[in-house]
């Protein structure tokens, strides 16, 4: 690993835990001071509202400026918020409307953080060396995703929310240094207006089949799985056995990401892409094993297996991003991909209540695991996906793009 990645992944790393403090903190502070779930679920839709707002500009930003340049701005401003709501629940005053500014102020920093960093990622590393980077971060990524949640439990029992917020900001602060510290340069061209500049992104998009597919793809996965999310939570604690089930389960899930994405360091498919998508096809057998046959132990090796393959096909997809779109597009062309999510997902967790409660728990499950595997396995019908190949080692470190078939 190289002096840039190394800084990368210290920064990130210091970042994804001090989000799992957060994620503590926020939940505690709102109910401890009268807050109730209103408060909270207001609080999180800012957040994601924002999100939705900002981060297509966000993408055009990194293309226009040095990716580390956004990078270091957007954990300044988050630094900053997240300091401010420690200082505000430390001072005993509770005000749900500044909680909502400071929150959608950080949210919007985050939503220019990612498309830059998705920039930036690529110029670390020879060509032929990226599927390894990327799963390197993400294994990183996901062992953060449980010690962060974890520690930021102790912290914020022992010392209260306000330190859980500290902390965080502190993260931010600490992934400013290391992204600064980043020597590497991208080449930039003149700027064009914004909106063409946003176009321009989405045409990118368009001229790829298996690129445009698998964001639509992704969109109907995405609502099913944001229902899915909810529904197990439920089942875990009304007949998997509460908060220990929950706490195997995740365990189970950070597991498995953590060998899939170890799998994509030393798996290495000429068809990465086609690879991914078949890996993905797990996550519906993780979904039904809350249902059939509906005991703990089959959910566990559900969850190994489903978030393996999520892993492994995280990693494949954004390889393939990284080596058949233009570097000067990349940032627009992720911020779309993150739109994606950031609007999929909410919608779905909004209908796993009604829904549920019309038809049942057990049959919205079901219904929804089907829509993971139509949107997974209508991707291997697109001409692109199935055909995409990496180019070899020694063609990708001199540059060379992968076959044609990555452009219809």
């Amino acid at each position: 690993m190289n002096r840039d990645l190394r800084l990368l992944a210290t920064g990130q790393a210091l970042s994804w835990l001090g989000n799992g403090f957060q994620t503590v903190a926020l939940a505690v502070a709102v109910v401890t001071t009268g807050g109730g779930a209103g408060d909270l679920g207001l609080v999180m839709a800012s957040s994601v509202v924002t999100m939705l707002l900002c981060t297509l500009f966000g993408g055009v930003w990194a293309d226009r400026l040095q990716p580390q340049r956004v990078m270091v701005a957007s954990d300044l401003i988050r630094f900053v918020t997240t300091a401010g709501i420690a200082a505000m629940f430390a001072t005993g005053g509770y005000h749900l409307a500044l909680l909502c500014l400071l929150t959608a102020v950080s949210a919007a920093a985050g939503s220019f953080f990612s498309p830059a960093m998705t920039a930036l990622k690529p110029l670390l590393v020879p060509a032929d060396q990226r599927q390894s980077a990327n799963a390197t971060l993400s294994m990183i990524q996901t062992a953060c995703g449980i010690a962060g949640p974890t520690l930021g439990g102790v912290t914020v029992a022992a010392f209260g929310a306000p330190a859980g917020f500290l902390g965080n900001a502190i993260s931010f602060l600490l992934s400013l240094v290391a992204a600064a510290m980043i020597s590497v340069r991208a080449e930039r061209g003149a700027r064009e207006p914004l909106l063409a500049e946003l176009s321009a992104g989405w045409k990118e998009i368009r001229a790829r089949d298996w690129l445009i597919g698998g964001l639509f793809g992704a969109t109907a996965y995405h609502i099913a799985n944001g229902m899915i999310l909810v529904l197990v939570q439920v089942i875990a604690v009304q007949r998997l056995g509460g908060a220990h089930a929950v706490g195997l389960i995740s365990a189970a899930e950070g597991l498995g990401g953590f060998l899939g994405a170890a799998l994509g360091m030393r798996f290495r498919p000429r068809r990465l892409l086609r690879a991914g998508w078949l890996a993905l096809m797990l996550m519906p057998l993780w979904a039904l094993a809350y249902v059939y046959p509906g005991v703990l132990w089959a959910v566990l090796a559900g969850a190994v297996a489903g978030y393996a393959g999520l892993l492994f096909y995280d990693v494949a997809w954004e390889t393939a991003i990284q080596d058949n779109v233009p570097h000067r597009m990349l940032g627009r062309v992720a911020s779309w991909d993150y739109v994606t999510s950031f609007l999929a997902m909410p919608i779905g967790n909004a209908l796993a209540g009604p829904l549920s409660a019309r038809f049942g728990t057990d049959r919205v499950l079901t219904c929804c695991a089907a829509v993971l595997f139509l949107a997974t396995a209508s991707q291997l019908l697109i001409p692109g996906t199935r055909n995409l190949t990496r180019a070899t080692a020694d063609q990708l470190s001199a540059g060379s793009s992968p076959a044609t078939a990555a452009i219809r």
